[in-house]
């Protein structure tokens, strides 16, 4: 028997950002690839959207796009939490700060900031660009997680791919990381890496609406199997079509209801628990 949506749910991909930041993107969106986001709205706006549609804690993420203001952007992270006792973080990080690595350690220090976001095709160095190996290392120790845009669509560039990030995790077998977007567009190949790589996880932002073009493709057994490590998300605020698509389309594969409230909820509980359980 199919399975029904579970409540509240827990959103694990969504973007928050500085009002103006926001706008900066929005702009290049339309300006690079002709998108015009459904909801223009900035961060409080977003979090009373979302809250008011079943939604429980929401874990958001942000990203430096050159060197020089993750930290002011972080700073702005920890006011955001000071707000919302049920909101969580991945935080920005470029490794071309100076200061980066010193950074990330003081922010590891926070219950509520799971690990470091890392959006490849943006920033525009590779998976296993020497740089982030100290990240890595501090990140294992610290049972915190990295978030990581590294798939090629809506499109790719040569810091992309599953064989770039392939070589990381031949460097880390055990890195706890999660994959936004299935891996789109190479399902296959991040299904395969998931399979070998216990710590890997995978949330479903973008990756599940066909009005889009080529969703995921590797059907409801995929995610059966590896229920315990897929996670929901919208990609709020920056979407095209309504994040209701996207639910609609995962709850009419038929999964499970074990399934519904692993990838709808559980596992991102259980991921909220071990980024809060800091270590020295």
């Amino acid at each position: 028997m199919a399975g029904t949506l579970p409540k509240p749910l827990v959103d694990f991909h969504v973007h928050l950002f500085p009002d103006r930041l926001f706008e900066a993107i929005w702009r290049r969106f339309v300006t690079d690839y002709g998108w015009a986001v459904l909801h223009p709205l900035y961060w409080r706006q977003s979090l009373d959207y979302l809250r008011e549609r079943g939604v429980g804690a929401v874990v958001y993420s942000n990203y430096a796009h050159r060197p020089g203001i993750a930290r002011s952007l972080n700073d702005w992270n920890l006011a955001r939490l000071d707000d919302d006792p049920d909101l969580y973080c991945f935080a920005a990080f470029h490794p071309g700060d100076a200061d980066g690595l010193a950074m990330a350690d003081d922010l590891m220090g926070h219950p509520r900031i799971l690990g470091f976001k890392l959006q490849l095709l943006v920033q525009r160095f590779p998976p296993d660009d020497e740089r982030l190996f100290p990240l890595c290392e501090r990140v294992i120790s610290r049972g915190k997680r990295l978030l990581f845009h590294v798939g090629t669509g809506p499109v790719g560039n040569e810091f992309v791919g599953a064989g770039p990030f392939g070589r990381l995790l031949a460097r880390y077998p055990d890195l706890p990381a999660i994959v936004a977007h299935m891996g789109a567009l190479e399902y296959e190949a991040f299904g395969k890496l998931l399979a070998a790589h216990s710590r890997l996880c995978l949330d479903t932002a973008f990756a599940f609406l066909p009005r889009l073009g080529n969703p995921f493709n590797l059907g409801a057994g995929f995610l059966e199997r590896h229920r315990d490590r897929i996670l929901y998300g919208s990609d709020f605020p920056n979407i095209l079509f309504p994040r209701e698509d996207e639910i609609d389309t995962l709850m009419g594969l038929g999964l499970s209801q074990e399934a519904c409230d692993a990838i709808f909820r559980d596992n991102g509980i259980r991921l909220i628990g071990e980024g809060a359980q800091t270590r020295p």
